[in-house]
């Protein structure tokens, strides 16, 4: 028992605390160790983290960038589709329209053949032969309003602004428009006035007789008879009407037309808005004035009956529709009328409203040639027979100036 207690005397109890200081220290080294290693061990994967979400957002964008060019090119490649379907869509509409039209001209011939039938009215050699499918296309048709008492203003526009003879064919032959002196019969069928009309026409050639009766309370009925008419004979662009007082330079007025050949409703003319005459006795005195309101009112606006010009399908309008169609006193107002409830554009043009000379000719001199002279106070030119030559000498377009055109 004293050599064990020997044994664990002082010496035993210095190594056992050595010992235990050394596993302490030792304890405290793993410690730190392990702390230090466990920290390295989290650092390097937090900063391998963050360097792969900043990669991988680097590629997020850059595919969103992509998405976004490939996006941005197909709303250019849509907006270019797009436009292109609108475009083919406009094209079909116009064809379609173009179609539409044909068939309504085609309906309009034969409505006026039948009408003629029917009425026994004499039909036209014209009319007879007509086949719309052989019918040649025309620029315009310009149908000159006169009366039986008219002879000598016939005779002076023939002298000045209308051609004649080889040149009225070459005029219908090359340039496409139809011009005639547009007149119907007497009461007296086949009395003095038809068979000097008759005579005239051997001579001349350029009338276009209507089914109707002459008359000055006739006019609106005239002019849906002249329309009605010439759209049975000739496919034209434009159908013009103008009076027999007016001068005229034909190259400026196709020129002008040639314009608005791409719409298909238009009403080319001086626009006016007059007064409506109530009371009677007065010249254009309006029976049906209530019909425009209060007295003092005015009317829609509508052209000035000098000279005005419609497209075709217009023109095939009234003569598809011809019977339902109201004529008001003033031929001008009626044809007016007609349009106001469609969707027309009115085209305003002063150059068909031109005065009598200094106005026409300081506008010759400038370069703005007119379209159409006359003087307001006789709704015409004032004593047209004697004057018309010095207004065309004065105001009118150069003699190269229609057949160098193209319409």
């Amino acid at each position: 028992m004293a050599s064990w207690k020997n044994r664990g005397g002082p010496e035993s109890n210095s190594r056992n605390l050595v010992s235990r200081k050394l596993s302490i220290f030792l304890c405290i080294s793993c410690f730190c160790a392990g702390m230090l290693f466990t920290d390295r061990l989290w650092i390097e994967p937090e900063a391998k983290g963050i360097s792969r979400s900043t990669n991988n957002e680097a590629e997020n964008l850059k595919l969103l960038a992509e998405d976004c060019n490939t996006k941005s090119n197909d709303v250019r490649r849509g907006s270019k589709y797009n436009i292109g379907e609108v475009s083919k869509t406009h094209n079909a509409v116009q064809t379609l329209d173009k179609t539409i039209s044909n068939l309504e001209m085609e309906l309009a011939a034969a409505r006026a053949m039948q009408d003629s039938i029917v009425t026994g009215s004499p039909i036209s050699d014209d009319l007879t032969l007509l086949n719309p499918l052989k019918k040649r296309k025309y620029f315009m048709v310009i149908g000159i309003n006169t009366a039986f008492s008219s002879r000598k203003r016939r005779d002076s526009v023939r002298a000045t602004w209308m051609p004649q003879g080889d040149k009225l064919k070459k005029l219908e032959e090359e340039k496409g428009i139809i011009m005639r002196f547009v007149i119907g019969h007497s009461a007296t069928s086949g009395g003095i006035l038809d068979r000097a009309i008759e005579a005239e026409e051997k001579k001349h050639g350029d009338f276009l007789r209507l089914e109707h009766i002459e008359g000055y309370l006739e006019l609106s009925a005239k002019t849906k008879k002249y329309i009605t008419t010439a759209v049975a004979l000739w496919d034209a662009d434009f159908y013009v009407k103008v009076d027999d007082d007016v001068h005229v330079n034909i190259g400026t007025l196709g020129a002008t037309l040639s314009r608005y050949q791409s719409k298909p409703r238009v009403y080319v003319g001086c626009m006016k808005s007059g007064p409506v005459l109530a009371h009677k006795g007065v010249r254009y005195h309006e029976p049906e004035h209530w019909k425009f309101g209060e007295e003092g009112n005015k009317y829609f606006r509508h052209a000035t009956g000098q000279l005005y010009a419609i497209s075709r399908d217009l023109a095939t309008y009234i003569s598809i529709n011809q019977h339902v169609l109201h004529k008001y006193a003033n031929e001008d107002v009626s044809i007016g009328s007609w349009f106001i409830g469609l969707d027309v554009e009115h085209i305003d043009d002063r150059r068909l409203c031109c005065g009598t000379p200094p106005d026409c000719e300081w506008k010759a001199q400038a370069g703005n040639v007119c379209v159409a002279s006359f003087d307001w106070s006789c709704s015409g030119i004032c004593r047209s027979a004697d004057r018309i030559k010095d207004v065309h000498k004065r105001c009118g377009e150069d003699v190269s100036a229609l057949w160098n055109a193209s319409f």
